[in-house]
């Protein structure tokens, strides 16, 4: 199951997405549902099979089975699948109809075990395996014919990607106390650009709701997804014209497209597989 590209130097993804679990609630539920629901266009995902691929907290496991999904989550990270696990536990009270397991997108004989779904689902998460191009193809044989397949990935900034990545490797190889003060200084200048955005648009009211409300971006929390996004090792990127001459050539058509534009961040892509 492991490999040279998920053994290296790694952020703890699942430590995060633990202390996360102590703000999931009834709201951020329903929001990760509306989030699918918007995305897929489809208002109930009863009768489908739907694949979790890198599942983090669960959350978005948890959602499609709210909608009626029949759902496998997995991650190679042991503590994200504790984390899901311990949610569908407090949430779903241990439904069989949603399976939580440890497992590689990397990890080629695993995924042709698990077979084929009508949903597969990966936000933000195959870009951070080391590897990104080769686990976009492996994914790519889990979607049914006729399916679809809901992935984000990183932005490709060109020389601002290769600086992040030099920041995202200087965390991880830092000493854990000095961790914290890492974080937040780019949380500050984060704040800073933030707040100079906001009043030059003379929107001040912007710079509390992106704190009190950033629930409604998905069901997430700001400040993990800053330690995420600071802490996020191994760390690829994509132009969105890479991404889909990619699926095209594997018998994918792009349904929808969600960019950052020329910003740092995930692109949004849903593709059908023809046939």
């Amino acid at each position: 199951m492991t490999s040279p590209a998920e053994t290296s130097v790694r952020f703890a993804f699942g430590d995060n997405w633990a202390r996360f679990l102590e703000n999931v609630n009834e709201d951020r539920v329903r929001e990760a549902e509306r989030s699918l629901t918007e995305f897929l266009g489809e208002g109930s995902l009863a009768g489908r099979r739907f694949l979790d691929v890198g599942c983090g907290s669960g959350l978005f496991s948890l959602a499609a089975r709210r909608l009626g999904a029949d759902v496998v989550s997995f991650d190679f990270d042991e503590r994200s699948v504790w984390c899901a696990n311990e949610l569908r536990r407090r949430f779903d009270g241990g439904d069989t109809r949603w399976r939580v397991e440890r497992g590689s997108a990397l990890d080629r004989e695993y995924l042709r075990r698990l077979g084929t779904f009508d949903i597969v689902y990966s936000w933000g998460v195959l870009h951070h395996t080391g590897d990104m191009w080769t686990a976009l193809d492996l994914v790519s044989a889990t979607v049914a014919p006729g399916g679809r397949l809901m992935i984000a990935l990183y932005n490709d900034q060109g020389l601002r990607s290769v600086l992040w990545r030099y920041v995202k490797h200087t965390y991880n190889v830092l000493p854990a106390f000095l961790r914290l003060p890492y974080l937040a200084a780019f949380g500050c200048a984060f704040e800073v650009g933030a707040c100079v955005v906001s009043l030059a648009k003379l929107q001040p009211g912007r710079l509390l709701t992106r704190w009190t409300r950033y629930e409604s971006v998905r069901g997430m929390s700001r400040w993990h997804d800053i330690v995420d996004w600071v802490g996020g090792y191994p760390f690829e990127v994509a132009t969105t014209a890479a991404v889909v001459e990619f699926y095209r050539t594997r018998g994918f058509n792009l349904e929808r497209l969600r960019t950052v534009g020329g910003k740092m961040g995930c692109n949004e892509f849903l593709f059908a597989r023809r046939g």
